[in-house]
């Protein structure tokens, strides 16, 4: 049922409230600028608080400068006590996995003077830098917009604090290096020695530093490289300062490496270029290129410090993920196949491209179950109520149905799913859903075709038989005519011819057994074999009968559940006949819910052990037994179907008897009706041999 919508008014007003934080989240890079991390973090808390009403919103920046990891937290006016940042950081840190991939959403916790919502957010791709939690004892917390405003904001702290400490190290190396150099070359300017020397010190200095460092001029000229630079790229320094007509930077990436160098040159900022550098081998990686300005005491550009640094990892790694990423989608649309996962606890489903392919959504929209069952064809909605009943029990499940379209096409869907529990111990389903229209259409026209090549045989069959019946009792039924007559004559005399019409009668007998055995024969040899005893496992011969019949079980919309006992002994029969009967139980279980529409079709076959025995039991939810019928249904030509011929329960019943056992039925306490037989169990000492390890 669709929430109630809210007032205009209101709505207008929180849209412009959710507006004006993302732009007070977007504008706080502008006041954070060329600030310090603790500067940053506090600016951070305390519009957090402002902005989203929040009770507490606590930050750690780990590796600070300092070598120690920075704690601040912010409390709303008006709090009874604002607990240290120590203390809610130890309370966080107890509530939240180690790993901030297994982080929750939002979790309940006890600050202080009460139960309040906590909204854990990493700084950094993977956490590295820090952690923001953001705390409201009120119910609603977090809104959608509220997650949003944190997110942005959390983002924009991350990036700030991140170009804060790398210029910051920038600045410190630039610093340190100036200072040494300027300390040097003021100590030695008196004489050539002096600066001779202090120009060895420079260079020593920039050799010292790890990684691969740069010292340009104001106007972007190469005048100093570590050894690391020239060692990694194998060249000169005067061939490194004609960088950008050479191949030291990758092709693909010398225009763009150029556009930025230069625009930063014209106007003295800092730049940030990925690129390619070639190393001596001609084997080109990855680097972060990094420059900043230094400027003297009086704004004028002294010289530029370039730091490279290799992330050709890194990004071997993403290209790997996003390959991967394509190899998995285009997997799922040849196949078909789209994944899903289902939170039952909290309602949460997470689909696949492909899965929205297949049900025609909107990739990327919001999924229920409602909008699911929407889809679904009306005739197969019970099945929907009884997986999602199923569901709730931790089971796993597997089902077939079908979903409308909106250009009122039908397509076959195809879902398995497995239960498990996630980091919080709700109950989640992994699962795939594939579109198996055409594999039904499919085996529909195959299943059509071998009905119809069954038919013709069945027909042929019958003809043949007929024939031979007619050719091989036609001589036994001309002698049992010609006997009556004369049996007539003899007794039509006067005085009638006893003795002749006694032995004409033995004669007419005598023929009448001969066509009966005639019969015998025929149907012996339209026989498929003689009945062969074995021992037979009845599970096992069960689940072969299973096997052959999904197929049509699946195009029924039949919901098969087996219970099959584990201790079950073995029979003595023939294992042909005995899954003839177990066919055709499963058979008229499935036609007897063909019209069943208003619940989901239930089939169980069950398996027991008896005093005496082996039992086995078809129960189906179809429409039940009449009263007056119960009592014909295993007599020959009887039948409820309107095409049936009225021989399959008789057929069955006459096996079941000939292997000492027992056919019945009776209805079920609810809709529908079981059908079971038993059969004695076979010897004890081949019981034995088959429970042995």
């Amino acid at each position: 049922m669709a929430a109630p919508r809210e007032a205009p008014a209101e709505e207008i007003k929180r849209l412009r409230r959710c507006i004006n934080d993302l732009v007070s989240a977007l504008a706080l890079p502008a006041i954070w600028s060329g600030g310090e991390e603790r500067h940053i973090a506090g600016t951070l808390l305390e519009s957090l608080v402002e902005m989203l009403r929040l009770d507490l919103v606590y930050v750690r920046l780990n590796d600070a400068p300092g070598g120690e990891p920075f704690e601040a937290v912010r409390a709303a006016p008006g709090r009874a006590r604002l607990p240290r940042a120590e203390e809610v950081g130890r309370i966080i840190g107890r509530s939240l996995p180690a790993s901030c991939r297994d982080w929750p959403a939002s979790f309940r916790g006890s600050l202080g003077d009460g139960e309040v919502t906590m909204v854990p957010l990493r700084l950094g791709l993977h956490g590295d830098l820090g952690v923001l939690v953001a705390a409201a004892g009120r119910a609603a917390f977090p809104e959608e917009a509220e997650r949003l405003v944190l997110g942005v904001a959390a983002n924009q702290a991350w990036l700030a604090i991140r170009e804060a400490r790398l210029l910051g190290e920038q600045r410190r190396v630039a610093g340190e290096l100036d200072r040494r150099v300027a300390q040097r070359t003021a100590e030695l300017a008196a004489t050539n020695e002096a600066l001779r020397e202090s120009e060895h010190r420079s260079r020593a200095i920039v050799d010292s530093i790890p990684g691969l460092v740069s010292i340009l001029t104001p106007d972007g000229a190469v005048e100093v490289v570590n050894q690391q630079v020239l060692g990694y790229c194998g060249k000169s320094l005067e061939e490194l300062r004609r960088w950008g007509t050479g191949d030291t930077v990758h092709p693909d990436d010398l225009p763009h490496v150029i556009e930025v160098f230069s625009r930063s040159i014209a106007h003295g900022t800092p730049y940030e270029i990925v690129q390619r550098l070639r190393r001596h081998d001609g084997v080109y990686r990855w680097f972060l290129n990094c420059g900043l300005p230094y400027f003297d005491p009086d704004g004028r550009l002294v010289r530029w410090y370039v730091l490279l640094t290799d992330i050709d990892g890194q990004k071997r790694a993403e290209e790997a993920l996003r390959r991967s990423e394509t190899f998995l989608a285009q997997g799922q649309r040849v196949s078909s196949t789209g994944t899903f996962s289902w939170n039952v606890d909290t309602g949460d489903i997470l689909w696949s491209a492909e899965l929205y392919r297949i049900f025609d959504f909107e990739p990327g929209s919001q999924v229920t179950l409602e909008r699911i069952g929407a889809r679904v064809y009306a005739d197969d909605i019970p099945l929907i109520h009884d997986m999602v009943e199923r569901a709730r029990g931790g089971s796993d499940f597997e089902y077939e149905h079908r979903i409308l379209m909106p250009d009122q096409s039908v397509k076959h869907i195809h879902l398995v799913a497995h239960s498990t529990r996630n980091k919080d111990d709700q109950l989640e389903y992994i699962g795939a859903a594939q579109d198996v229209t055409e594999r039904l259409l499919s085996e529909h026209a195959l299943s059509k075709v071998r009905s119809e090549l069954a038919h013709v045989a069945r027909a042929l069959s019958l003809g043949f038989l007929t024939a031979s019946i007619a050719h091989e009792v036609n001589q036994p039924l001309a002698g049992i005519i010609t006997n009556a007559s004369t049996c007539l004559r003899f007794l039509a005399t006067e005085p009638p011819n006893i003795d002749g019409a006694r032995e004409t009668a033995r004669r007419t007998i005598r023929d009448g057994n001969r066509a009966s055995e005639v019969i015998t024969r025929l149907r012996a040899l339209f026989c498929k074999r003689d009945s062969a005893a074995e021992t037979v496992d009845l599970n096992e011969a069960t689940r072969e009968v299973i096997a052959l019949s999904l197929s049509d079980l699946q195009r029924g919309r039949v919901v098969l559940r087996t219970e099959l006992a584990d201790d079950l002994p073995p029979v003595t029969g023939d294992r042909v006949q005995l899954q003839q009967v177990i066919l055709n139980l499963v058979r008229n279980a499935t036609d007897a819910m063909s019209a069943v529409n208003d619940r989901p079709r239930h089939l169980v076959v069950r398996t027991e052990r008896t005093e005496d025995g082996v039992r086995l039991s078809v129960q189906d939810a179809g429409v039940g037994l009449e009263p007056r019928a119960a009592d014909k249904l295993f007599e020959p030509f009887f039948t409820t179907k309107t095409g049936g011929m009225g021989i399959g329960l008789s057929v069955s019943r006459s096996i079941i008897e000939n292997h000492h056992g027992r056919l019945w039925a009776e209805p079920n306490d609810g809709p529908g009706a079981t059908f079971a037989f038993s059969v004695p169990r076979g010897p004890e000492r081949v019981s034995a041999a088959r429970r042995a390890p």
